[in-house]
């Protein structure tokens, strides 16, 4: 079993920077754990959609379209910890973002039913 928490919403201005963290506990991931760490994001209204991926072996990373270039995924193996950090933050980006642990690499890194774990998510508000 894995628990996960985030952390590091908040209220931001268009074109500012946050940094979210995800702590697992409850299982030690190790460097060539099979885990895949996924972060997902839910707008009033809207349906639960994918944002970010990274493999917890190896650490190759996914994205969404519309965060490319703006949102970097990471993890720190020694802190059992993955990070979203978002720049030039856009209003549309508002949402409740979600973290997610997939047990084993299912290779469908965008589908929210893959994942086994969810944390309980954290609040990211941007205004115009």
């Amino acid at each position: 079993q894995v628990q996960l928490v985030e952390s590091g919403g908040g209220l931001v201005q268009a074109g500012g920077s946050l940094r979210l963290s995800c702590a697992a506990s409850g299982r030690t991931l190790s460097p060539y754990s099979s885990y895949v760490m996924g972060w997902f994001r839910q707008a009033p209204g809207k349906e639960r959609e994918f944002v970010a991926a990274i493999r917890w072996s190896g650490g190759i990373t996914y994205y969404e379209d519309s965060v490319k270039g703006r949102f970097t995924i990471s993890r720190d193996n020694a802190k059992n910890t993955v990070y979203l950090q978002m720049n030039s933050l856009k209003p549309e980006d508002t949402a409740v973002y979600y973290c997610a642990a997939q047990r084993y690499n299912s290779g469908r890194y965008s589908f929210a039913e893959e994942y086994n774990y969810w944390g309980q998510g954290t609040q990211v508000t941007v205004s115009s």
